[in-house]
């Protein structure tokens, strides 16, 4: 596939990376010439030095007869007329732009063929919002991924000592819980996946993924470790976009403080938000975070775009006293070295976007791609099309199906009911399938079990 990316910051590179791998004919087209230099010394791919929205520098990017436009610049204006042009000049057939202000988005019928031409808008403030959301719902989870609307959830917890089935085989789930249907469908040792089986044995410190029906989820974390207590207050570092939308989404069901140093953003947050508690100040100042109880504090969250001020805050907050600390991370290089720690959680905003990004990109009927353990893996989830003889999966029970080493199929999900994947569970025409992929190399191959084949008409 022949695809442009304009931006060449996090988001555009990490997902130049991402493609670059997997055999697409990749152009970054920036600005600035040494992040263009960098991207190209580290990959197999083109680069273009200019303003992306320009009908020019498209051109020489090769929109003639490119596949796709991935529009990811800091600057919606620019994402937006690039999208324009790509659609006027040269018929480019996907029109993926990033639009973060919220002005642009709330507006109804601004992005078709007739106004804006947008295929897909990706905001990746909503997305990590979203992200976090549902780790506050879920105390205890290191990564919570909702699949086919919600019906079914992936999540990531930590064994702990003491949890029910640490030291135990996995097929002892079924006897410990006979009356609800779950799948293990990675487990990570000392950063090193393993791909699970009936006899494999969890160890302390072992971070399982596992997927069940979204009612079942609680029921399953509850044997891998310490049931957390549910969570009432949470305080927010940074007012910012992802700041206030989370707060917006959680203040009716937590007590919710932002602390923020800009005074006028301040007095906007004060007067948008209902319930919240906006406090003009900054996280790492020791005697506000003493005068504000951080103790009683069940989650911390560092949300502002400074790295460091994001690591120096959480790091206080954990010492004075907080039970969870959760932090944004723009800077992939620093995720794996905070995580785990003192940090609980690193949140990557770039790999919560990339996922969005991947499922437009795939071939096949992709429905969305996430990134697992900060892109160490994937979970797909793929719908099936065709018939017995034109698809590779339909008809067939599961242990006879081709998988590529390293993949796993977890659960299905067939209307709203959520069949978790057994040997013998045969796939039918319209499911949604949900595989984990531990080897990234054989994505494409995965792509292609999900192809329909020339006898489907």
């Amino acid at each position: 596939m022949k695809i442009i990316i304009l931006g060449a910051g996090q988001v555009g590179g990490t997902l130049a990376e991402h493609l670059a791998s997997e055999a697409n004919d990749i152009t970054v087209v920036d600005t600035d010439p040494e992040r263009l230099r960098n991207l190209g010394d580290r990959l197999d791919i083109r680069t273009v030095q200019g303003r992306g929205s320009f009908p020019t520098v498209l051109r020489q990017a090769g929109a003639d007869d490119a596949d796709m436009l991935v529009a990811v610049t800091n600057s919606d204006e620019t994402n937006m007329v690039a999208c324009q042009v790509a659609y006027t000049l040269f018929h480019t057939p996907t029109k993926i732009a990033r639009v973060r202000e919220s002005a642009y988005l709330t507006r109804a019928g601004l992005f078709d063929n007739d106004a804006i031409p947008v295929d897909v808008l990706i905001s990746p403030e909503q997305v990590v919002t979203n992200y976090i959301k549902r780790l506050i719902e879920y105390p205890g989870a290191l990564q919570v991924i909702d699949f086919a609307g919600g019906k079914a959830q992936l999540v990531a917890v930590k064994a702990y000592y003491g949890g029910p089935l640490v030291g135990q085989q996995l097929r002892q789930i079924r006897h410990h819980m006979p009356k609800v249907d779950t799948r293990v469908a990675a487990i990570f040792r000392r950063d090193r996946p393993i791909l699970p089986r009936g006899d494999t044995v969890i160890e302390a410190d072992d971070e399982v993924f596992f997927i069940a029906a979204r009612e079942d989820i609680r029921a399953v974390m509850s044997e891998l470790r310490r049931v957390d207590q549910s969570n009432k207050r949470v305080v927010i570092a940074g007012g910012g976009q992802i700041g206030e939308r989370l707060a917006e989404a959680i203040e009716s069901r937590y007590q919710v403080k932002i602390i923020e140093m800009n005074p006028a953003r301040c007095r906007y947050l004060s007067d948008t938000l209902d319930s919240t508690v906006v406090l003009q100040g900054s996280a790492s100042d020791r005697d506000l975070m003493l005068e504000e109880n951080i103790a009683q504090a069940d989650i911390f969250l560092a949300l502002t775009n400074d790295d460091e001020a994001n690591i120096m805050s959480s790091l206080l907050a954990k010492r004075l006293g907080a039970r969870k600390v959760m932090t944004i991370i723009n800077n992939p290089a620093y995720v794996d070295l905070v995580q785990g720690g003192e940090i609980d959680i690193a949140l990557s905003p770039q790999l919560a976007t990339i996922g969005t990004l991947l499922a437009h990109v795939r071939r096949g009927d992709i429905v969305s791609v996430h990134s697992l353990r900060r892109g160490a893996a994937e979970a797909i989830e793929a719908i099936a099309h065709g018939d017995a003889r034109s698809s590779k999966v339909i008809g067939k029970p599961i242990e006879t199906i081709d998988l590529p080493p390293g993949t796993t199929i977890g659960a299905i999900i067939r209307d709203d009911q959520v069949i978790i994947a057994h040997s013998d569970t045969v796939i039918e025409a319209g499911d949604h399938v949900i595989l984990f992929v531990v080897d990234k190399k054989y994505i494409r191959d995965v792509e292609k079990l999900f192809h329909v084949g020339l006898s489907f008409f």
